[in-house]
């Protein structure tokens, strides 16, 4: 669930806007307003605002947006109930509103106009409005039951301008081939198909990857920056959490090792098949069953080591 919160002036274009026919409005509430048609909402709506004319934005407008995944779970009188819990929160009581559903767009969404201007000629205080919405809408989503979007998912993609459109692209792509694969070598083919190239940072001197790199469409962005799940390390793990203990990995059979140079390894289907051996040796052979107390016991020997060298 999340909200956009707009301030404005004119009444009757926020009532016309939200029920405009286009838009399938279902009015879910109303109080305090004349519901003849939407002149005489907004000619209610002027008329109180004029109790306290020093207000310069009168209008209140809000929309709540949920996924389409709650779609299921929102009826209209559910999606009432979540706007008036919204609205109490957020101090938007004893004055005129009105709440309207739109059907325009394939993921449930409302409106709220409501009168900055109380039944008393109050104030609706809009201080820090914004910092507060967004720990009420997080505060409703939990209470309700509904789902959590993560940043990305949130990001209306189709709007994107290079280079964010590919690397959202490349995100995409490894959320859904990752859960998928066992092993570097079937990850990198997998990519490779979808127009994915693929380059290792190595550590100086070493055949040892410290560092990911993608590449798509002429952009290039390490890992980290499509998302922290796709470090390194991150997919590494997740690659091998990936392995049932019945199965195996596919044989992989070593190039003869290559002198390492401190940098980018860059691999392609071209050299996948020719190099991955060499680069990958003991990180693409059957890893050994995942030991909790094992790796405590290395990290540990890490901190004394890391406090040892700090010792003068």
């Amino acid at each position: 669930m999340m909200a956009k919160i707009v301030k404005g002036t004119s009444f009757s274009g926020v009532v016309k806007y939200i029920l405009d026919p286009e838009k399938q409005t279902n009015l879910l509430a109303a109080d305090g307003v004349r519901l003849k048609n939407p002149s005489s909402i907004a000619q209610s709506f002027e008329a109180q605002r004029e109790l306290n004319p020093r207000v310069s934005k009168p209008v209140g407008h809000i929309s709540l947006d949920f996924s389409a995944q709650d779609l299921a779970k929102l009826s209209d009188e559910v999606m009432a109930r979540i706007a008036h819990d919204y609205m109490n929160r957020m101090g938007i009581v004893n004055t005129q509103y009105i709440i309207g559903r739109h059907h325009d767009k394939e993921h449930p969404h409302l409106h709220i106009a409501f009168n900055r201007v109380d039944n008393n000629g109050r104030t609706i205080s809009d201080k820090n409005d914004r910092i507060r919405s967004e720990k009420i809408c997080k505060e409703l989503t939990a209470q309700y039951g509904l789902y959590f979007a993560s940043g990305k998912e949130q990001v209306k993609q189709h709007r994107l301008k290079e280079p964010d459109k590919t690397k959202y692209e490349i995100y995409n792509i490894l959320k859904t081939v990752l859960p998928q694969c066992r092993s570097w070598r079937e990850l990198l083919t997998r990519l490779n198909r979808e127009g994915i190239t693929v380059e290792f940072k190595m550590k100086s001197g070493t055949n040892e990857p410290q560092g990911v790199k993608f590449s798509k469409n002429g952009y290039h962005f390490n890992g980290s920056k499509v998302d922290q799940q796709f470090s390194f390390s991150k997919i590494d793990f997740a690659l091998q959490q990936n392995i049932h203990p019945e199965q195996k990995q596919e044989p992989i059979i070593p190039s003869p090792p290559q002198k390492a140079q401190p940098g980018f390894t860059v691999h392609d289907s071209d050299s996948l098949s020719s190099s991955i051996g060499g680069l990958f040796d003991g990180l693409l052979t059957p890893s050994p069953a995942y030991d909790p107390e094992e790796e405590a016991f290395r990290r540990q020997m890490q901190r004394k080591k890391k406090r040892k060298g700090i010792r003068r």
